[in-house]
């Protein structure tokens, strides 16, 4: 009953902070139709380098700050209003420092990386890292205070901004710059659609949301205390330094396409292709999140309570047999998701089931990894994470020459794998958690088993036949996930009576 009762107020929280992320990711996930059916493969591939350089720039400028104040918040004799305070003050003092240096240097960048006449790409960079660093301290304030409805709203304003930006863009504004030569967004964006379209939509949303916090700001000031900042740095910052080698995990195979692709004049071609079947895959990493921005909180709030370490590895178990419902509901009907993008993208459809697994392997090693953040054990991290960037260059090294995007999304996959391993035996030996593995493996294969027989099907079939087909298959997955669980159920309870007899 204990188990139910929290399993349901975390569904709860998760559907919560889901209508956020799950809105938003929606709203970004129209821009893979308008990216790729207006963009070539080659744009689409420098949109996705600099997104790059931001996701793992943005790790170091917010320092691991968001997990610490988690951490510092909850303790006794803290007052959490100073904790988030000292942390919004010190990323906002980084996070200018870089702005400025953006500021300054973006001639000399720009000609280094190859992009002489995008100058103000760079500035923008800087200023969506000001604006974004800033505000995820004030979201990660949300979360603490439990205000899922106050996250969302925001989130979804932000996202909303940006899709509003894209569209008129894209849609309008090349007329416009026809029609009106003179016009004052020529300043910022060229008059006929390329890769600085996407980051300026950003730059507009994300100084939006910093505008949207600004009362927050207010009220939560800028009161520095040295002995807190102290307290977050010895935290947060092995935390930053794992979450570097832990984003570039992530991002790293996107930066090495410039120097080890099969073709060095067709890599950022062959980059936007890959990123396009990256986000074909994107629904596993939005409920990965949606879970993550539920559970990080719920799993501190509880860490004292009596027998909590069964209740973290019934949560795994519904949540790898979620995800392997997403993995059929995506590769079962890929002939028809495919169409999502452009035609001259659909060459990497391929390796979206590759994509689909690692994802949900990443979050599976957010469970796991629970073990040293609530033993403050964070140091730890480090060596798990480092683990997996090493397997990730040596992969994309020695095999991105051969096989391109092929060899990225495989990079993925062994190196969620290896880490995984890594922090299960770490886990064992300094907070042990009752993971059932046998009881894990036997669904993900189960589900692996349903998409082989898909698989096996002849193209000579309909399209109608084969999605039939598939949408029996996901029900017989469902219908076969029940029985089971009933049976363990059983199985358990009956094994307990015994003992306790």
């Amino acid at each position: 009953m204990k188990n139910s009762s929290i399993l349901k107020k975390l569904a709860g929280e998760t559907a919560v902070y889901g209508v956020s992320t799950i809105v938003a990711r929606f709203l970004n996930f129209l821009f893979v139709p308008l990216y790729t059916y207006t963009l070539s493969t080659e744009d689409y591939g420098v949109v996705t380098e600099f997104m790059s350089y931001i996701a793992i720039l943005q790790v170091l400028l917010t320092m691991g700050l968001e997990t610490g104040c988690f951490r510092l918040a909850n303790k006794d004799g803290l007052n959490p209003i100073k904790v988030f305070s000292s942390a919004l003050w010190s990323v906002t003092v980084v996070s200018a420092l870089f702005l400025l240096g953006m500021l300054l240097f973006n001639k000399p960048l720009s000609a280094a990386m190859g992009y002489p006449d995008y100058r103000q790409c760079y500035i923008y960079i800087g200023l969506i890292l000001f604006s974004d660093s800033i505000t995820s301290v004030l979201f990660a304030k949300l979360r603490f205070d439990t205000k899922a409805w106050k996250f969302a709203i925001f989130k979804v304003i932000k996202i909303f901004t940006e899709t509003c930006s894209n569209l008129f863009l894209f849609l309008l504004f090349p007329k416009i710059a026809v029609a009106y030569p003179d016009n004052f967004l020529l300043n910022f964006v060229p008059p006929t659609p390329d890769f600085s379209y996407p980051i300026f939509s950003i730059v507009i949303s994300a100084v939006v949301a910093l505008v949207i916090f600004i009362p927050d700001i207010i009220r939560l000031g800028f009161n520095f205390d040295s002995k807190i900042f102290k307290g977050l740095m010895r935290y947060s910052l092995p935390l930053m330094v794992a979450g570097l080698p832990g984003v570039m995990n992530d991002f790293m195979d996107r930066v090495l396409f410039r120097f080890f692709n099969v073709d060095d004049t067709l890599w950022r071609s062959d980059l936007g292709i890959y990123q396009a079947a990256v986000k074909v895959a994107v629904i596993m990493s939005l409920f990965v999140q949606t879970f993550r921005f539920a559970s990080e909180p719920f799993f501190f709030a509880r860490a004292k309570e009596r027998d909590v370490r069964k209740t973290y590895a019934v949560i795994m178990e519904y949540f790898v047999a979620f995800c392997m419902l997403i993995f059929l509901g995506v590769v079962l009907y890929i002939d028809v998701l495919q169409y999502i993008v452009g035609k001259d993208f659909r060459v990497g459809m391929d390796i979206v089931p590759v994509m689909l697994i690692s994802y949900m392997m990443m979050g599976m090693l957010f469970n796991i990894s629970m073990w040293y953040k609530l033993s403050d054990k964070s140091s730890y991290a480090i060596y798990i994470t480092l683990s997996g960037l090493l397997v990730t260059i040596v992969i994309n090294v020695l095999f991105l020459p051969k096989y391109s995007y092929y060899a990225a999304a495989w990079g993925h996959f062994f190196s969620y794998l290896i880490m995984m391993i890594v922090s299960v035996l770490l886990g064992r030996k300094h907070y042990h958690i009752p993971y059932r593995w046998g009881k894990i493996i036997v669904v993900v294969m189960y589900a692996l088993l349903l998409y082989t027989l898909s698989s096996l099907v002849p193209l000579s079939w309909t399209l109608a036949l084969r999605l039939g087909l598939n949408t029996i298959l996901i029900l017989i997955y469902i219908a076969g996930y029940l029985l089971f669980e009933k049976y363990m159920n059983k199985y358990e309870s009956k094994n307990r009576q015994q003992v306790n007899s």
